[in-house]
Parts: C-alpha cells; structure tokens; sequence
C-alpha cells in the first residue's frame, strides 16, 4: 500500500531531536509563550524574509487575527468586502466572516486553480477593502497583477500562506512577504507541519504585529492589562520548539516535493487525466498533487484496488456548503468543476523513488 501521506514517517526523521526538545521544555519550566516560541518566531520571520513573526494557535485564528488588527488599526471595519477565492478551503472564508466582514468569492481560474484575475477586477466596489490570494496546494498565486489591482484600488493584500511555506515568487520573494500581512497553518499535513494546530502571521507592519500580539493573549501586552477585547489564540511552546527543528528540512522537502512533481508530470501519460499547469520554478512546493478526472468516482475506486491513496481537496465548492448558505445562489461554473474533478495523489518529501514509480504505473494503466 502506498499512502497518501505517511506522517509517521516525516517526523521519524526528527524524533530523536524532538524527545531531547521535549526534555528541555519539561525541565525548563515555562510551558507557554516561552523561549522555544520566541525563536521560532524569529526564524520563521528571518525565513519568510520579513520583519515580525507571530505564533497563533492555528491557521484560521491567524487570518482573523490579521482582520481583527486591522480593524483595532482603523484599517478596515465590519460589513467591510473581502475578495476571496471561490475555490479556496472554507476556514479562508469563514476567517472573514468571524471578523464580522463580507466575503466576496472570486472565481477561479481553470488552468492554475488560483484567482482568475478578470474575475477579481469585476468583484470590486466601492465597498472592498481587501484582497486576501490563496497559494492553493502550494501554488504562489498571481501576485504582481493581484497587487496592481490591490494598489489601484487602495486594497490590503492578506496572503492565505497555509499552504505556500517555502514557496518563492519570481521576484525572488517568498510567500509570507508578498502583502501587507500572511497567516500560515502549521498543521500536521502541511509542508511545515507541526505535532498537533499551530499557526502564525507574518507581516512587515510594527503597528499590526504589535495588535496581533497582544490579540493572542487575552489583548494583553502586560499581564493582568487588558487594553483590547482579546483572544486566546497563542502558539504553544511544544509546537513551535518542534517547528523550529523541522524548519531546517523545508526547502530541502520542497525540493524533493518538486522533483517528485517533475517525475509526475513528465511520466504520467494518461488522457484521462488533467495535470497540474507548472513551468518548473519555485513559485510551487506541492503542498498537493492535485490533477483533475472526469469520473472522479471510478478513478478513486481504481486506485484503491491497486493500493494508492489519495484524497479530494476539496469534495464541496464553498457556495455549496450548508454553512455558507447565502452563497447558494451564486453559480461558478469553474470552481464547481474542480471540486467535482479534483483527485490528490501521493505526495510527501519521504516517498521512495519505487513508490513514485508505482503511482505513475498505476494512473497510466487507468
């Protein structure tokens, strides 16, 4: 059987380093917002090429904690239009509407699954206020025309990074530093994957970092002194010293996700099947594999007799969610049809050159 992702098997290659952090941290002590949060914070700002780093304690709460701030700041306020992928996870959307903001789904565009960027100039009003781009599964989305429409119209660029950690845009930029602010997911799946949720927002802004920090924690920047209504959203201390020792393999990982994507893409020979649009630079660390199959249903079933894992990202477009009902009455045809083609395949910084070879054998014979 070979696995979608084997996460035992990406953190076995720490684990040694992992039970000696975990003994420091046991005997250190201070167990929340300590010395392993700070350094991280401080390496990943360092890595991202920014400023300021702040641990939060998951991805979602990381983008509406940037929202949030901005509203503290006099940047933006309730009711205020948000332009957000159409296709996009639903935790994007449901950040803005958390922050008490409309979200505005832009629809995709069909070759490279992020922004199609005709449809993000025609979703603009007077109302909107910001732009929040999706690096979906890995993928940096189409920054320089977003900021020029973002620059135009006087808009704010929140990056979703949950999926991007490591990827660099053709300015030599990576993702994290490409807008005003960026919120990151360290959940356990992802190319920087933590042992359990942990998030974190980047940003250039002191201003910003410093609501942001004192929103994590109650709004507090001295203890017991409140000077916002806060939250309690702070990285937790195991996290991030796990995350910082996993921070040195990123872009030799991603290396290695986009060596097995070349194989992919050069080796799968297969009409049946859509692959992903990549001109080979580091714009793309494949947090996913996602290609596109007309009857998702059988091809899944295919793979499944014959041992290969894989998984939809995502099986519902957001406008079709319970959740999201009054979005029910929209129609975006682009979207709707990647959620209901799209297949993920293996991918992991840990699968054997045999493996990838037999996931190819195996998709070609479908």
């Amino acid at each position: 059987m070979i696995p979608f992702l084997n996460l035992r098997k990406i953190n076995a290659r720490f684990e040694n380093d992992f039970k000696n952090r975990f003994e420091e941290f046991l005997n250190s002590g201070q167990y929340i917002l300590g010395n392993g949060v700070a350094s991280f914070e401080t390496r990943f700002a360092a890595y991202c090429g920014v400023n300021y780093c702040v641990g939060t304690g998951n991805g979602l709460d990381a983008l509406r904690l940037i929202l949030e701030a901005y509203k503290v700041l006099g940047k933006l306020k309730e009711e205020d239009e948000i332009l957000v992928a159409s296709n996009t996870f639903i935790a994007t959307i449901l950040a803005i509407k958390q922050a008490g903001m409309k979200p505005v789904l832009v629809e995709a565009d069909a070759s490279s699954y992020n922004f199609n960027i005709e449809a993000l100039k025609n979703a603009i009003t007077p109302k909107s206020k910001a732009v929040m781009p999706v690096h979906l599964y890995g993928q940096i989305a189409p920054m320089d025309p977003i900021a020029s429409i973002a620059s135009q119209h006087h808009l704010l660029v929140i990056e979703d990074a949950a999926q991007a950690h490591g990827a660099v845009w053709f300015n030599g930029n990576k993702a994290g530093s490409l807008g005003h602010a960026a919120a990151f997911s360290f959940y356990p799946t992802k190319n920087l994957g933590a042992l359990g949720d942990a998030g974190a927002v980047t940003t250039n802004d002191p201003a910003l970092v410093s609501v942001v920090r004192k929103l994590t924690n109650y709004g507090t920047a001295t203890k017991y002194v409140n000077d916002l209504l806060g939250f309690n959203s702070r990285l937790d201390e195991v996290q991030a010293i796990f995350l910082t020792e996993k921070l040195s393999l990123l872009d030799a990982d991603n290396h290695t996700r986009r060596a097995i994507a070349k194989r992919y893409l050069s080796e799968i020979n297969n009409p049946k099947l859509q692959l992903p649009n990549w001109e080979g630079g580091e714009d793309h660390v494949f947090h996913l594999f996602v290609v596109r199959v007309a009857s998702r249903g059988r091809f899944i079933d295919y793979l499944k007799q014959h041992e290969v894992g894989c998984l939809i990202h995502y099986p519902i477009a957001p406008h079709k969610q319970k959740a999201l009902e009054e979005f029910s009455k929209f129609h975006y045809p682009v979207t709707e049809q990647i959620h209901n083609e799209v297949v993920s395949l293996p991918m992991s910084p840990v699968m054997t050159d045999a493996e990838v070879s037999e996931v190819i054998a195996v998709v070609n014979q479908y």
